[in-house]
Formats: C-alpha cells, structure tokens, sequence
C-alpha cells in the first residue's frame, strides 16, 4: 500500500500594486504622529493639517469633520471600537470626542502640555500619550479631564496599544523604551530597554494572549516579540530599515510592517518563522500611518508624499463568501480625500 503524499498549499498570491490610492494633501512626514485609523463602521479617518476628514470605504463619500484653530493642527485620530466616537488628539494637547454621526464635538480634555501625538481606546477609557512624556487615561463618563497619569518615559510618548482583553496598555517612547502597565497601575509591570531607537510600531496579538509585536526606528530597524504573561523576550527580527508601524492579521496568524529609511517598504510576515510573504513599494517617503480594514482583509498606508493606498493583503476567513464584499472597499478610482 502507497500513502499519497499530502498536497503542498501554493503561495497566497499578494497585489503588488495598490487597488487604490487617494491624494491626501498635507499629510504630515512626522515619524511620531498617528494620523489614519479605520472603524468598525467601515470608515477611514485622516487627519489633514488643521482639520480630519472621514471617507467612507463603500460609498466614497468624504466628510469634513472639524478643523482646528490656524495655529493648532491635527496629531492623532482614533475610533472606538463601535466606531460612532473619534478621539482627536491636537498639537496644543487638547483630546477632543467627536460624535461623528451628529459631526459635533462631545469634549475637550486638557492635561498635556504638549501635542498629543498617540491615542488608544479601552471601552469607556481613552488613553493619550504626549510629548510632555505623560500618559493620560481618561474616563469619558467622567467630568474630569483624566483619571490618571502614567509617568515613565523620559522623552516623547508615540506609540499605545490596548491589549484586547483591555487588561494591558503597551507603550512607546522616543527614549527606545517599551513599557507594559496594567489596567490600575501606576508604574510600568514589564519594561523593556532591548531597541535602540524610538517605539512607534506597538501591536497586539489577536491568536495569542500576551503576544507583543514592537519595532524600532532608524538607528533599531528591528521587530521584536514578547511574552507579557512571563515577561520574557521571545525573538528579534532585523528588518533593515525604521519600523514605522505594526499591525497583525486578525484572520491568519501573520503580521504586517511599514518602514521608512531607507526602503520605504510594506512587508507581510508569517509569524512566528517571520517568513517574508511579500514586500510591496510605491510610497515615496517613509510609510508613517497603517490602518486595517474592519474585515481583517486590505489595509491602508500613508505616507508624507501625501498619498493613502489601498492593498488587499489577508485572506478572508472561510465564514466570509458571498457577503464578504459588503464591508470591502468599494470603490477603485484615484480621488482625494478632501
């Protein structure tokens, strides 16, 4: 008796191209902003000199939602995870709420000092992180502009996370240092000193509870993983080039990269051999912003040669045949965003 070998899976096959890309002008090339995210609802928000406008993934339709003072301009932008509310992060520190169905703004909270450049929601809490080097954890039921400060970081705070069982807040600093807190703690539960460069690039694992991706910048160039369960390091990837962003495939167990110098590049990775699947280029300046598609398959980049682009990158899951087009991207021809 013969045994048939078991068949090889081919290679997905990954667009090299963008299926879309939008003209964003005034997108800023500033390494420690966070200017694009995409909801659950389906809709981009992009943050655009003074004012963040929203563009709908279905029906391409483009809204103004605000536009800040002359003298101030747009930092970070961050859905809730319904995706009704949008924090607003601002270069003078103020966190705005905006009711985007309504486009009114629903709070202004003060405590920074200085830009606010990171955002993270947590159910009801909205943590900000600034380059005053504090991070404000605000209740939104709450009056009070914030219910409490984290202070660690010795220099710019850029990157925050939520865990996605609420219980742990990543952060990263331009002082290389990655820092884990929990859910009521006032000093870091796991500190992490290993990159060489500032930590913008924070995600967490959506197939592994306690897995931590985080990347460095210029002088790091590095991926590394971490077990925040037993506070152990777990690898190190040298990419190359700065790690502008990260953010994980919640179908399939693989992860995708964004960098700056000197490649400008997008890489998908098997994890954990962190295999390169592909690398995709097209962005002229260093890809800053990376958001994902609410059904896990396309993300968008951003880049400060004022383009966004759209690529199909992650399979669907099998439970998504016939209505998986309903939350794709819909429309394919250039256009801007505002």
């Amino acid at each position: 008796m013969t045994l048939a070998s078991p068949r090889r899976r081919a290679p997905r096959k990954i667009a090299r191209s963008p299926f879309k890309v939008l003209d964003a002008p005034a997108l800023q090339d500033d390494f420690y902003l966070n200017l694009v995210d995409w909801s659950s609802s389906n809709v981009l928000a992009v943050g655009l000199g003074t004012c963040v406008y929203l563009w709908s993934a279905c029906t391409s339709k483009v809204t103004k939602l605000c536009e800040l003072a002359p003298n101030d301009s747009v930092c970070s932008v961050a859905w809730t995870q319904r995706g009704t509310y949008l924090g607003v992060g601002t270069n003078s520190g103020e966190v705005q709420i905006w009711d985007v169905a309504k486009c009114k703004k629903t709070r202004s909270m003060l405590g920074h000092r200085s830009r606010a450049g990171t955002l993270a929601w947590n159910s009801h809490t909205l943590s900000s992180g600034s380059r005053d080097r504090a991070i404000l954890n605000r209740d939104i039921r709450s009056p009070s502009d914030y219910s409490n400060k984290l202070l660690g970081h010795k220099s710019e705070v850029c990157g925050l996370k939520w865990s996605y069982d609420d219980q742990q807040l990543a952060s990263g600093g331009n002082d290389n240092q990655l820092f884990v807190w929990n859910s009521h703690s006032s000093s870091p539960i796991l500190r992490c000193s290993e990159h060489a460069a500032a930590v913008k690039a924070i995600a967490w694992s959506p197939h592994q509870h306690g897995l931590l991706a985080s990347g460095g910048g210029t002088a790091d160039r590095c991926i590394r993983f971490w077990n925040t369960v037993t506070n152990t390091p777990l690898q190190c990837i040298d990419t190359g080039s700065q790690v502008c962003n990260l953010v994980w495939s919640k179908n399939v167990n693989e992860i995708v990269s964004t960098h700056g110098y000197s490649q400008n590049q997008i890489v998908v990775w098997r994890y954990p051999s962190m295999s390169k699947l592909t690398t995709l280029t097209g962005h002229t300046l260093r890809v800053l912003f990376l958001a994902i598609s609410p059904d896990g398959q396309t993300i968008v980049t951003g880049a400060g040669d004022e383009t966004l682009r759209f690529w199909n990158v992650f399979p669907g899951v099998k439970s998504q045949v016939s209505g998986a087009g309903d939350n794709a991207v819909c429309a394919l021809a250039r256009t801007s965003i505002r």
